[in-house]
């Protein structure tokens, strides 16, 4: 197994750590989590440990698809399993912060269904022997969902001290993007679909 599919099975692997630390239930063991002030804002250690995590995987994805096109190392497996990685990085990210009452149910659900919908015609494009790789607007999806998160681990610090709810405005322009993306793939992919033997 090459270096780039290596990191992407390590971005898997970092999912179950992130989940374990943000939902412990550290009142349960008498711990209490160091809590820092911003200004008026506060912020838990626990939310900065998860966000160095999410961070360290974050940099895999783009680490892999670079070293994968510079060594020409691209292979099926990266080509299923990189998306793969990004949508359960961020999907479990977004499902945690949902439990927490922290955004809104409606565009996370918009983004689940938009995956669902993507992996399916993925499954039947592999059936006809075509690999489908992420487009360009897919990438975008990703990067912006990225950030989001981001955000929200910072109670959307800095933009929180202005009072600017650009965590909200980021989470539902995320889910419009990732909307649009699936819109494409499944455009570019309909002629698999509804394809008659």
């Amino acid at each position: 197994m090459n270096l780039p599919n290596r990191l992407t099975i390590l971005r898997i692997v970092l999912i179950p750590l992130i989940v374990l630390i943000y939902i412990f239930p550290y009142a349960q063991f008498n711990i209490e989590p160091r809590v820092f002030m911003v200004g008026t804002i506060s912020i838990s250690v626990v939310n900065l440990v998860c966000l160095a995590i999410y961070a360290l995987a974050a940099f895999t994805d783009m680490l892999d698809g670079m070293i994968a096109r510079k060594h020409n190392l691209m292979t099926t497996f990266g080509k299923f399993a990189d998306p793969l990685a990004d949508k359960m990085l961020t999907t479990t990210m977004f499902l945690l912060f949902v439990s927490r009452g922290l955004i809104p149910v409606v565009p996370v659900i918009i983004m689940i269904c938009r995956d669902i919908v993507v992996d399916g015609c993925r499954m039947v494009a592999a059936s006809n022997g075509k690999v489908v790789s992420a487009q360009m607007m897919g990438k975008l999806k990703t990067v912006l969902q990225m950030v989001t998160v981001a955000l929200i681990l910072l109670n959307n610090l800095p933009f929180e001290l202005w009072r600017l709810p650009v965590t909200l405005i980021m989470v539902w322009f995320s889910s419009f993007v990732s909307l649009a993306s699936g819109i494409s793939y499944f455009n570019q992919l309909k002629g698999d679909i509804f394809e008659s033997k």
